[in-house]
């Protein structure tokens, strides 16, 4: 999997004024990455990267967080494989090292 861009590179693609495409190819980088990075800026006026995927919630678990948790104290022992099939039953598509993710998150700690 490709790393983000550093933080130097991303300030010098903002600070290129030229076009967005033209940057990219100037500083050898993907147009995409250009693109996202300038309208990221623009917008938030950030220029590091975002955090990976894996420290962000799951929104389809964070809408069933209050079942879910209800569940972990109804029943602390059970294992994550018999957690899973309680989202499974309302229709939300998750992992159990989704549901892992989701408690680590909540500072739970599940076998």
């Amino acid at each position: 999997m490709p790393s983000a861009l550093s933080v130097d590179l991303r300030e010098r693609v903002i600070a290129a004024g030229a076009s967005r495409r033209q940057a990219a190819k100037r500083f050898e980088v993907g147009p995409s990455s250009a693109i996202r990075s300038h309208e990221r800026f623009q917008a938030e006026g950030a220029i590091a990267p975002r955090p990976s995927c894996g420290q962000r919630p799951a929104p389809a678990i964070e809408a069933h967080a209050e079942r879910i948790l209800q569940v972990d104290r109804e029943q602390p022992q059970a294992i994550l494989h018999a957690v899973h099939d309680i989202p499974a039953e309302q229709g939300v598509r998750t992992s159990v090292s989704g549901l892992w993710r989701f408690f680590a998150q909540h500072r739970i700690t599940r076998k």
